[in-house]
């Protein structure tokens, strides 16, 4: 993905009639990449492999907010499915491709219902209540997200067993790390090594500014575990920031509030190539648009 918009991106360079290399030989735009929870963690993964192959991975900087890759600090439903999935792994992966919702009837049924959880409140309570209490307490709108446009009868989001099962391994290990393919052959052929990489361990190969993000209510990733990935950052010596805000998991990517708006682009403002002029007309920019959500 990331190089196929490296192929656009100088493409329209290349048309427009501007040089698509600058003298010290570095890309010619500054491409940010905005990650939330499981796009965190393969973002950090794909840094970090391309660092280690020596291949460009043409970006300039990283906010996740609160990305995956440390679970160890999770609740007792977590931990029951982490053994789970691993006691069980050899019999679910032949019978269970995916977690997803199969045929377009099922689907429809579940949009249904959703549909049913926002218009009549007391039964959309109680499922966001019993949600809540699976997922160790945390109050994101497990509800709302259930009525977005790309839950329908067409099309859902669905889940690699796989990558399920990766998650239950970096739980187990207690480190964050690359899939464990089941024996040292196998991870020989993979990665030259009988053990899966800890990416922990190769944080110093990080080249670009990283912000991270934590919520305080954030009961799925918890904080603990965004300052983990804070703190091997900074003993590698990465340019790396912290922050938390009183969101739980969902809110950062359904809530769209505006405090979080701002502080991305705070950090987006950062990339190089962006004025001095420039910075207090967006900031500006978006003092008035807070304003008019206000009022």
């Amino acid at each position: 993905m990331v190089e196929k918009i490296h192929e656009v991106k100088t493409t329209e360079l290349k048309i427009n009639g501007l040089e698509t290399e600058e003298e010290d030989n570095s890309q010619p735009y500054k491409l940010c990449a905005i990650c939330h929870s499981l796009g965190g963690a393969a973002m950090l993964m794909y840094v970090v492999t391309r660092r280690i192959e020596e291949k460009p991975h043409r970006l300039s900087r990283l906010i996740l907010l609160s990305p995956a890759g440390f679970h160890q600090d999770s609740n007792l439903v977590f931990t029951t499915m982490e053994h789970l999935f691993l006691m069980m792994a050899p019999i679910l992966s032949r019978i269970i491709p995916a977690f997803y919702i199969p045929t377009r009837f099922f689907r429809m049924l579940l949009n249904k219902l959703a549909r049913d959880f926002n218009n009549y409140p007391a039964v959309g309570g109680l499922v966001q209540t019993l949600m809540s209490y699976v997922v160790g307490g945390d109050s994101s709108n497990w509800v709302g997200v259930l009525g977005l446009p790309h839950y329908n009868m067409n099309d859902m989001p669905g889940v690699s067993f796989f990558v399920a099962l990766h998650l239950a391994q970096m739980k187990h290990a207690r480190k964050f790390r690359m899939y464990d393919y089941g024996s040292p052959a196998a991870n020989m052929e993979f990665y030259g090594s009988p053990e899966p990489l800890d990416l922990g361990e190769y944080y110093g190969f990080i080249d670009i500014p990283v912000d991270l993000v934590a919520g305080k209510r954030d009961n799925v990733i918890r904080p603990s575990m965004v300052i983990k990935h804070y703190k091997l950052m900074k003993g590698a010596g990465v340019e790396v920031s912290y922050n938390e805000f009183e969101y739980a998991h969902l809110d950062f990517t359904f809530s769209h509030r505006e405090e979080l708006l701002a502080y991305v682009m705070s950090r987006m403002l950062l990339l190089e190539g962006v004025t001095k002029q420039q910075l207090p007309s967006n900031q500006k920019s978006l003092k008035l648009k807070k304003e008019k959500v206000n009022s």
